[in-house]
């Protein structure tokens, strides 16, 4: 695997910490302003839901590589929380118990394209676009991002069933399994998602990508006196 030149890893990390104030400081503003405690994905709405992996080949990492199958808890959420009517930017979190610990994955609206992948984009609803986690993990195979979309059929989409993928860097997306929500949605439960704290094993948060999120993910903790 590549590595990164210690200048460009050092001015990564440098640069990374910096715009991690900075959201940071955004998060904390946002939370005064609106007198809630989550700065972003205010509201969402929480569903059980089941996660089944067909399995793949070559991202390197079990829970991906390997079929099975998962319980799973989802939140369903707006970014800005705007008004239903008007275009947001949905996020898709899914945490599932990984070698007897929780793992939790992030997802926003994007693209699937080559630099789409990581550009966030808006909709009306959370099938209107693809999702992905935005940010890349240090894997096994490189640098790895996962992406969720609404499996639709000819009568469209079943308002239930989201296809999943991994890829590495730009290049192709693998389907490896589908998210399949069972329960009817119900009022956001005192739980907090986190990518950087609960990993899925063989997916290592980027160091600058800990300093990019850590910032603004203990403002919204520290805000909420939420503690996972």
């Amino acid at each position: 695997m590549a590595t990164t030149p210690a200048p460009l890893a050092r001015l990564a990390d440098v640069t990374a910490a910096a715009a991690g104030s900075v959201l940071g400081t955004t998060a904390r503003a946002l939370t005064w302003a609106r007198r809630d405690p989550k700065p972003l994905h205010p509201r969402g709405e929480i569903v059980t839901a089941t996660l089944r992996r067909i399995g793949s080949t070559g991202s390197g990492v079990p829970w991906l590589d390997t079929p099975g199958v998962d319980e799973a808890l989802v939140r369903i959420s707006r970014a800005v929380g705007l008004p239903d009517a008007v275009p947001d930017i949905h996020g898709l979190a899914v945490r599932v118990p990984v070698d007897g610990r929780p793992a939790d994955l992030l997802l926003a609206q994007t693209g699937l394209g080559r630099l789409t992948r990581f550009t966030l984009t808006a909709g009306r609803r959370i099938s209107s676009r693809p999702l992905t986690t935005l940010l890349p993990y240090r894997s096994p195979a490189g640098p790895l991002l996962i992406a969720a979309a609404a499996k639709t059929t000819e009568a469209g989409w079943d308002g239930r069933t989201f296809e999943l993928f991994w890829s590495v860097g730009i290049g192709r997306w693998a389907e490896f399994g589908e998210l399949v929500l069972l329960s009817e949605p119900a009022p956001d439960a005192e739980v907090s998602f986190d990518a950087i704290t609960n990993p899925v094993p063989g997916l290592e948060p980027y160091g600058w990508v800990r300093r990019l999120r850590e910032p603004a993910y203990r403002s919204a903790r520290e805000e909420s006196g939420r503690r996972s």
